[in-house]
């Protein structure tokens, strides 16, 4: 059902220390890379991502630690040399827009320089772990409270169901060669076809279905406007890749029971462990007002909330004209930090990998790496 992805359940309790690196085995980097697909499909990371293997020391390269962070800095850079990682987990990308040049000029060019200097990969999921089924939206709306929770925008399959992205159907009667006219379009490159005999209003006819990609569509159509029988009697189905169950960007979540406001609130700064958050009540809205329908993205949510129906939107940020469209419909907004709402599934993420990989490299977590900003 979910052949792009699979994620494993958190059910083991290991031990983080690095003290115990030498205890544990290795991976070479491409076997990683592909454990780490295996996990959760990069294919669900958003178009206009930069995810994957981002830095790679020349090959062969041998990962014994596997260190995890939300975003790397370079004060995040030098606690992963002194922990002697060989491969960093971020978060976010470091390179996300491209990179002219590689000086000593920009902290991100630094990073880059550290960590080929120092034989360090760099590999980053971003929103491929924002769509996948326990991933980083997932893990955020545990702290809501017992819900059930849908993706605000569904993933797709990688890929169509069948070969091509259109169905294209017509009918060819007794007066017709039907295996000349198949002849004729299997001769359109990107097109495969099938046929099979019916009869309608008591005429023995030979139906023809075939599938094409976008740029054969046309000639198919050239083709068949050339006789009027034949366009005249012409389907043409879009095809579109399967949705993915569970899978896709924010959530959507509907509790059990409604809270208050106020309620929901202290949920939320608990599970983040935070001591403050921002909060925008909506039109005609108080603390105690109920809570019972809550639309979520980690991170930067505008886009991905836009429009949707909700009791609360809970992100990290937004922008300021945002914020005043959904308090305008009477919808609370929370906003905690980008990051703030990212950071805290590295936990959960370390045990999930550590299962997944079976324990054969020392996986651990930056204990410098936090949100830039502050509350003074």
């Amino acid at each position: 059902m979910l052949s792009s992805v699979r994620l494993i359940p958190r059910a083991v309790w290991l031990v983080h220390s690095p003290i115990c690196s030498s205890s544990r085995s290795f991976m070479d980097l491409k076997v990683l890379l592909s454990s780490l697909n295996d996990f959760a499909s990069l294919s669900l990371a958003e178009s206009w991502d930069n995810v994957g293997l981002l830095v790679e020391p020349s090959p062969p390269h041998t990962v014994h630690t596997l260190f995890l962070t939300n975003d790397l800095t370079e004060k995040v850079m030098e606690e992963a040399l002194q922990k002697k990682a060989d491969l960093i987990l971020s978060y976010h990308p470091p390179i996300f827009r491209p990179l002219k040049h590689i000086t000593w000029k920009t902290w991100k060019e630094r990073l880059v320089i550290r960590a080929l200097e120092n034989r360090v990969g760099i590999y980053s999921p971003h929103t491929a772990y924002d769509a996948a089924p326990q991933g980083v939206n997932s893990w955020l709306a545990k702290g809501l409270g017992v819900c059930t929770s849908r993706p605000i925008h569904p993933s797709k399959a990688p890929k169509y169901p069948t070969v091509g992205t259109h169905r294209v159907e017509f009918s060819v009667n007794c007066t017709k060669d039907p295996d000349k006219v198949i002849s004729a379009v299997k001769e359109i490159a990107d097109v495969s076809v099938t046929s099979f005999s019916t009869r309608t209003d008591d005429e023995e006819q030979t139906r023809i279905s075939l599938n094409c990609s976008q740029e054969a569509l046309i000639q198919v159509v050239n083709f068949l406007s050339q006789s009027r029988q034949f366009y005249q009697k012409t389907e043409i189905l879009s095809l579109e890749k399967p949705l993915l169950l569970h899978t896709g960007m924010g959530r959507l979540c509907t509790l059990d029971e409604s809270v208050s406001l106020a309620t929901m609130i202290e949920r939320i700064k608990s599970h983040l462990k935070l001591s403050h958050v921002r909060l925008a009540l909506g039109v005609g809205r108080t603390l105690e007002s109920p809570v019972k329908v809550v639309a979520l993205c980690a991170g930067s949510g505008s886009t991905v909330l836009q429009g949707t129906e909700a009791d609360l939107y809970l992100t990290g940020e937004m922008s300021h004209h945002d914020v005043l469209d959904a308090a305008s419909q009477g919808i609370n907004v929370i906003l905690c930090e980008h990051s703030n709402t990212e950071r805290g599934f590295l936990s959960d993420l370390r045990d999930m990998l550590g299962a997944h990989l079976e324990n054969k490299i020392n996986i651990i977590l930056s204990e410098t790496d936090r949100d830039p900003l502050h509350v003074v």
